[in-house]
């Protein structure tokens, strides 16, 4: 994933749920898709939409510990 894309997935994200504290992270062994964080807390996954250039996913687990 482009720096310029990561970069704008974070700004997008932080827009829309409101919290400057949204970090996306590099990750290093895969090229496509980039860790999402609120400050040190891991929440996600975005990933490049391979069928629509351009687009991207974004993918986070709801556990049922986390439902307390």
């Amino acid at each position: 994933m482009k720096d310029t894309d990561t970069k704008r997935i974070e700004n997008h994200l932080q827009r829309t749920f409101g919290n400057t504290a949204i970090l996306l992270k590099p990750r290093p062994k895969q090229k496509d898709s980039a860790e999402v964080y609120i400050g040190e807390e891991f929440i996600g996954v975005v990933y490049e939409d391979e069928d629509e250039d351009g687009s991207f996913l974004f993918e986070m687990a709801i556990l049922s510990e986390d439902l307390d």
